[in-house]
């Protein structure tokens, strides 16, 4: 995992000054090493996590006439898999990222396609160059204009007062300046059929146990420690039961206040599990002095993103003491129908779209939190519920069968497919939003409506007419934004949860 940075144009070589000054609002995502690239009409930059090839993956990594190269933030969990397919080159690492460049050479754009992981990287072959994201927006990456350069970043803080309008670049997209058709979409989430997987649900739940062991095993790839966020709940808890199988040991990681629910539950499955487990119990004080750090490294002004932000940012902190790299849960709820208002879709067909929507969105939302406070503190999340062939399988799965109804709990074949993983207390467990479970939610959102007057609420309400704030608690929010990301407009560009709506900024290269 990394940040990276890169300008294009025939002026990114007088750009290149402020490169460094780039990176340093990114050294969080890659504290391990730097890597550089100015040269004709391209500057790249790239902080290093370290986790595949600690000590041969330097970025850029370059072909082997040294005229093409690529930066990366991520995981491509195929590349031994596209290294075997390819011959006639010669591999200087043993990274994943080097496999990008040599697939590129053979198929140009095409290669895109062929990579199975979470990444955003930008590819230069000497004179053009491709930029793409995944296909669901794992990795962030946003994009700005100047004096006739383009400008892409890991995060906004790295654009934020250089660039004429920063724009997120969307997930499952790829630009290439040589193709001349500036934005591609090479990815759509596929909508299955709403009658797919046949109605023979032990044979659903043996694929669904099936597909997400694969899904988990090929997120273990690493070279430095592995653990696993567990909360509790259902998704997290399946996660660890299956990780678990794979190691001697595993270090496992819970959050919350003083008797949380999440906190009991938790330490139910790691004693069940066997795993190593850590805890840390915050308070209403910690929750306060975390919250402007919470929010910089967020990017967002999302009060339900924001609560469970600071969860995922305490968790993710106690973890950089034990493990590089984390497992965690999102995307099951999108993917299973849990969440409850699910239950008042009554046509299958709306049943279908409306998981299609929300999965689209995640980018803005829960993904953008877990990346977000795993790398404030330079920790790697990957999110095995999201993996692209487990995703295909379980969307073609009539939806009606994942609703709760009659004698079924929500995300019933999820948790049918998992009995005897965990003990039944956990398998049947209420769900519960992680901010609740752990106990952010209330003392975050009461101190957040305490600090704002009804009239500057009324006031700022105004003053803000085009993103139509909703609470004080959001307003308060949105000033502690503010005060990193200035008052230019950078608000537009976040991702915001309306009910069952998700806003965000629009994108284009």
């Amino acid at each position: 995992m990394c940040g990276i940075v890169a300008i294009y144009g025939d002026r990114a070589s007088e750009w290149a000054l402020r490169l460094d000054n780039m990176m340093d609002k990114l050294n969080h995502r890659g504290p391990d090493d730097r890597g550089k690239y100015v040269g004709g009409n391209v500057a790249l930059g790239q902080t290093r996590l370290s986790i595949v090839d600690v000590a041969g993956g330097k970025q850029p990594i370059f072909n082997e006439d040294g005229r093409a190269c690529v930066i990366c933030n991520g995981e491509i969990y195929n590349h031994r898999a596209l290294r075997d397919g390819l011959s006639g080159h010669s591999f200087r690492t043993a990274s994943d990222t080097e496999a990008i460049l040599h697939v590129f050479e053979e198929e140009g754009e095409g290669a895109v396609s062929r990579l199975d992981g979470m990444f955003a990287f930008v590819l230069y072959d000497g004179k053009d160059i491709l930029v793409a994201r995944d296909p669901l927006g794992i990795k962030p990456l946003y994009q700005g204009h100047r004096d006739g350069c383009v400008f892409f970043a890991s995060e906004l803080k790295a654009l934020e007062g250089m660039v004429d309008g920063i724009r997120e670049f969307p997930p499952g997209h790829y630009y290439s300046s040589r193709a001349g058709a500036g934005l591609v979409q090479y990815y759509h989430i596929p909508r299955g059929t709403a009658d797919g997987g046949g109605g023979d649900e032990d044979a659903i739940t043996a694929m669904i146990r099936q597909r997400l062991t694969e899904a988990v095993e090929k997120r273990l790839m690493s070279d430095v420690p592995l653990g696993v966020f567990l909360s509790g709940g259902i998704d997290s808890s399946i996660l660890a039961a299956i990780a678990r199988r794979y190691f001697d040991r595993l270090d496992s990681f819970s959050v919350g206040v003083e008797e949380s629910i999440d906190l009991k539950y938790a330490r139910v499955v790691a004693r069940f599990l066997g795993t190593d487990h850590h805890e840390f119990i915050y308070t209403r004080d910690d929750v306060v002095e975390a919250l402007p750090q919470v929010i910089y490294h967020l990017e967002s002004f999302d009060p339900a993103l924001v609560r469970s932000a600071i969860p995922t940012y305490f968790v993710s902190r106690l973890a950089r003491e034990h493990v590089k790299v984390i497992l965690t849960g999102e995307g099951a709820d999108e993917a299973f129908a849990g969440y409850l208002y699910f239950k008042d879709i009554d046509r299958k067909e709306a049943l279908q779209d409306e998981s299609i929507r929300i999965l689209s969105g995640l980018h803005n939302l829960n993904l953008q939190r877990v990346d977000r406070a795993t790398m404030a503190h330079s920790i790697e999340g990957r999110v095995p519920f999201l993996d692209v062939d487990f995703l295909k399988h379980v969307i073609a799965i009539d939806p009606r069968l994942k609703l709760a109804g009659e004698g079924r709990m929500e995300k019933w074949l999820l948790r049918k497919a998992f009995a005897g993983y965990l003990p039944e207390e956990v398998l049947w467990r209420t769900k519960m939003e992680f901010a609740d479970g752990s106990g952010s939610a209330q003392l975050v959102g009461d101190f957040a409506e305490n600090e704002i007057s009804d009239a500057e609420f009324e006031e700022q309400k105004e003053a803000f007419k085009d993103i139509s704030l909703v609470s004080k608690e959001e307003l308060y929010y949105l000033k502690l934004f503010q005060g990193f990301f200035g008052t230019d407009g950078v608000h537009r560009v976040v991702g915001r949860w309306r009910g069952r709506f998700i806003e965000g900024g629009d994108s284009q290269v």
